[in-house]
């Protein structure tokens, strides 16, 4: 028997908005999903959700939001908790995978379905100086328009 497609989840990644595109990052706790969300806030994106963000589909795409409980937070490790403001309903155009081993030449289209939307999926070591640039040069190439 087939598996009922869900039209909400909440997945365990961080998220944050670029030019009005969310970017889901994806790892295990401590993977990084914090650190490389923190950098590309300082590159100019907005945080949408840190370590679990909640989406919804409508009207044929993800919109990320932050569950009401951690909304406003990101946890700084070393720091602790710091309120900063925060996005909802984003659409959803790239998920980026901390435990998946980024390809030399990612093969194109590989996709991660969420709420029975497929989202392009990117793999990509976070402590890499470039990894913002990385994320944002991915949302460019292969993420979906808003």
């Amino acid at each position: 028997m087939k598996s009922p497609v869900l039209s909400s989840e909440t997945v365990h990644a961080s998220a944050v908005a670029i030019e009005g595109r969310a970017v889901l990052i994806a790892g295990r706790s401590g993977s990084g999903k914090s650190d490389l969300a923190l950098r590309l806030i300082d590159r100019g994106a907005a945080l949408v959700s840190d370590d679990y963000t909640f989406v919804r589909r409508a009207d044929g795409r993800l919109l990320a939001s932050a569950p009401d409980t951690i909304a406003g937070r990101i946890e700084l490790r070393g720091v602790g908790i710091v309120e900063m403001a925060n996005l909802r309903d984003v659409p959803v155009a790239l998920y980026v995978d901390l435990e998946l081993a980024p390809d030399r030449l990612p093969q194109e289209g590989e996709r991660r379905p969420i709420a029975g939307i497929a989202i392009p999926l990117i793999g990509l070591a976070p402590f890499e100086a470039s990894a913002p640039l990385k994320v944002e040069a991915a949302l460019r190439l292969v993420g979906l328009p808003d």
